[in-house]
């Protein structure tokens, strides 16, 4: 037979210490089974380094680091920390918080989400931690060494009164539920980025389907202009428009060749009177004898045959052109006799069919849009299909969310039934259904509607309807049982347009998960009800209970607890973690280091300017008790008056 036995080292004084702490230090290697006989426990204790991530230990080198030492080649500070609970002491200004501080922005971790303590994260880490960027270096055991820091050490940082604003989050409460149950964790998660994937998918979709929206009535518009056409052309062509379209482009072609005939005669007359002023040289003897060589005959009198030749030619077509010009004015005169008898009988055709004569211009463009007729008819159920096919795969997705939805409850409806046994009634939550409405609250105002936005701010947070029921009111016609008046129904009809109800639909209000107390006389208040203390007494009891195996690290989690349900519940949450997750705390609380049964205790000190650890290792050392004496405990004569005044 054996007992399992958690030592800091072999001594005596480490075994009191363990006897002290057995609910935490002390395993009986033996249970007894149905029958009463000893049988070996099913589960004992694994003191080998497992794959849980853990920090073994911080070395903080060089740089003006507030835990760099003078005086040395290479002054450094190494912190080693136990895989269980580590607890930093030290008086006001040691550099626990900045140690804390420090190490969260080294590893990369995720900052507080409330501005002011994000801003003092930031200035005791960046500014004294990393002051002067000393060389850090973080020892995981097991950790693949090549991965980031955060990677090998995925710590879960809250800051001093980090948890008493996280109290106010929402979003925080819900992660904590969802990591309470281990066997629920995994699909809560998986859903919940679901959920959101979709609520991005839902969003971008009704922002595509209002396009189409759009593009459909453009191409309807098409459509029906083009129909028109269609049939204002075939009544057209019925009163015979398009034989006086080839009526005027007769009469037009002929006008043009007369006015073209009639500037040749002027250009042919202006040539003649050129050629009358025109004399041609003499050519005498001596000019004659020049010219014997040349081949062509250039005697004088054949000269001048030739010339009159030309004047005659010139002549004879400019009779040829009068003419021709008096035969087409004659043929012009009739063709606009016969174009005017066209027009007289298609006015008389389109006063049969009721259309006006006046409109005979638009033939043309009407006979073009009528040959798109085609093309918009396509386009038109192009657009019809697609809007079709998106609508109905809009509402599938809205279906799919909606059953992932009630998935999600379900689930959330087990993490709430095991915390009402686990906690015996002392903490119990319960789900608001679509809680969050602060997108469907924008949705309202961005309508730009007083009267809309009035009625949404009067009412009370029970009655205001989730996304889902102001739509299914809207297409019951029941909005008078969300209390709009007959006004405000009109108005909410009209701005509620196709798009927008899409975009309503589009619109997820989170659920809201309440947390309640049990107090001292027996009833129940919320979260939001409870003092700074008791909220983050609630808080870190579930942050305590959760299946979470990441590191965790509180700066002063007792700033505002209560040292009863310190006792009662915290001590009892951080003992059980023991073996499962890396706890370090920064405290003033002796109940923290000495109920808790701290593995492994550093003291700091420090002057203005510069931090060291004054001593480190296990309760059971005689240094550290006496530093836990004189940090915590208030001195050795503060904690003997404590003692006498008790009476124990």
């Amino acid at each position: 037979r054996h007992t399992w036995i958690k030592l800091a080292s072999p001594k005596i004084e480490a075994l009191r210490q363990a006897f002290i702490a057995s609910d935490s230090r002390m395993r009986i290697g033996y249970e007894r089974d149905a029958n009463g006989s000893l049988t070996e426990i099913a589960n004992p204790p694994d003191v080998t380094v497992n794959e849980r991530p853990w920090l073994k230990s911080v070395t903080v080198t060089g740089g003006a680091s507030f835990f760099t030492t003078t005086g040395k080649p290479k002054p450094s500070t190494r912190f080693d920390l136990s895989p269980d609970l580590t607890c930093i002491i030290g008086g006001s200004m040691t550099g626990k918080s900045t140690f804390l501080d420090g190490l969260r922005l080294y590893i990369n971790a995720p900052l507080p989400q409330d501005a002011g303590i994000c801003q003092q994260v930031e200035v005791r880490g960046r500014q004294r931690f990393l002051g002067g960027s000393p060389e850090v270096c973080l020892e995981c055991p097991g950790q693949d060494p090549t991965a980031s820091h955060h990677e090998r050490w995925p710590a879960v940082f809250y800051a001093q009164n980090e948890l008493q604003r996280l109290a106010q989050e929402p979003e925080a409460v819900e992660e904590l539920l969802a990591r309470l149950v281990p066997e629920e964790m995994e699909g809560i998660q998986a859903r919940q980025a679901k959920l959101i994937s979709f609520d991005k998918e839902l969003s971008r979709a009704a922002q595509h389907l209002a396009k189409l929206d759009e593009d459909l009535t453009e191409a309807e518009q098409a459509f029906e202009r083009t129909e028109r056409a269609s049939v204002q052309l075939a009544a057209f062509s019925q009163a015979g428009v398009e034989k006086l379209h080839q009526a005027s482009r007769d009469l037009r072609r002929w006008q043009e060749s007369a006015e073209i005939s009639t500037e040749l005669e002027v250009d042919l007359n202006r040539l003649l009177n050129s050629v009358k002023a025109f004399e041609i040289p003499e050519i005498d003897e001596r000019l004659a004898a020049v010219l014997q060589g040349v081949e062509a005959d250039v005697r004088c009198e054949n000269m001048q045959t030739q010339w009159n030749q030309i004047r005659k030619q010139l002549l004879s077509a400019k009779l040829e052109l009068a003419e021709w010009n008096a035969k087409t004015e004659l043929i012009v005169d009739g063709l606009e006799v016969q174009e005017q008898h066209v027009r007289t009988e298609v006015d008389r055709g389109l006063a049969a069919l009721g259309l006006d004569g006046a409109r005979i211009e638009e033939f043309k463009a009407l006979n073009r849009q009528a040959s798109l007729l085609d093309s918009y008819k396509a386009n038109f159920d192009q657009v019809s299909n697609e809007l079709l096919s998106g609508d109905h795969s809009f509402e599938v997705q809205l279906k799919e969310r909606q059953s992932l939805i009630e998935k999600q409850r379900a689930a959330f409806n087990r993490v709430i039934e095991t915390i009402r046994i686990d906690f015996e009634g002392r903490i119990s939550a319960r789900r608001v259904d679509d809680g969050s409405r602060e997108t469907l609250d924008r949705f309202l105002k961005n309508l730009g509607q007083r009267g809309i936005t009035r009625w949404w701010n009067e009412l009370e947070d029970r009655d205001r309807p989730s996304p889902a029921d102001l739509l299914e009111h809207l297409h019951n016609n029941t909005l008078n049982e969300v209390k709009l008046s007959d006004a405000v129904q009109v108005t909410f009809r009209e701005q509620l347009t196709r798009a927008r109800q899409r975009d309503l639909a589009a619109i997820r209000c989170s659920d809201h998960y309440l947390l309640e107390l049990r107090m001292d006389d027996g009833s129940d208040r919320r979260l939001d009800d409870l003092s700074g203390g008791q909220r983050v007494s609630l808080l870190l009891s579930l942050l305590l209970e959760t299946t979470d195996e990441r590191p965790l690290i509180i700066d002063q989690p007792e700033d505002e607890l209560d040292n009863r349900f310190l006792f009662d519940t915290v001590l009892p949450a951080l003992k059980r973690l023991k073996g499962r997750r890396q706890i370090i705390v920064a405290t003033h609380n002796a109940n923290i280091v000495v109920n808790g049964d701290a593995d492994q205790v550093i003291q700091l000190e420090a002057t203005a300017n510069r931090g060291r650890i004054a001593c480190s290792g296990a309760i059971e050392q005689p240094a550290v008790r006496d530093a836990i004496v004189r940090t915590v405990d208030g001195g050795a004569e503060a904690f003997r008056l404590r003692r006498l005044k008790y009476g124990f």
